[in-house]
């Protein structure tokens, strides 16, 4: 505990609404489309390889999945493995700090389940006003 009041402490007031702030950064990258499905896969599944997050994650292609991967990885969420065989595996997992986000993710999916019928039919109201 007095680590994570230490790290608290430490931590500067960051404004996630300002422009260039580290913290927006960060929103930007977890909310980011296809980050937010990496980490929602990674955090239910498990350790992947590419070809089944490709699979997984329909609709990516493999240079926005190796983008989303790299950015994942320097932004310290994602571990990538290499493992010497022929050919060359590569597996993905979340890190320690990636792991915290799967409570807050299985939150948005929850909800997204929830109130997707409520969200369509605001749609197609909004759509039958504007057109």
């Amino acid at each position: 505990m007095a680590t994570v009041k230490a790290v608290t402490e430490a931590t500067p007031s960051w404004d996630p609404y300002a422009r260039g702030c580290p913290s927006r950064d960060l929103l930007d990258r977890i909310g980011d489309k296809w980050s937010i499905l990496v980490l929602g896969e990674l955090g239910e599944h498990g350790v992947c390889r590419f070809t089944q997050l490709r699979t997984r994650l329909s609709g990516v292609s493999e240079k926005m999945l190796t983008q989303t991967l790299r950015a994942l990885e320097r932004d310290g969420l994602v571990l990538r493995t290499i493992y010497p065989a022929v050919p060359v595996r590569v597996e993905y997992a979340l890190t320690p700090l990636g792991e915290t986000l799967r409570e807050p993710l299985k939150a948005l999916k929850e909800w997204s389940l929830r109130h997707t019928t409520e969200v369509l039919a605001a749609r197609e109201e909004y759509d039958a006003r504007t057109s």
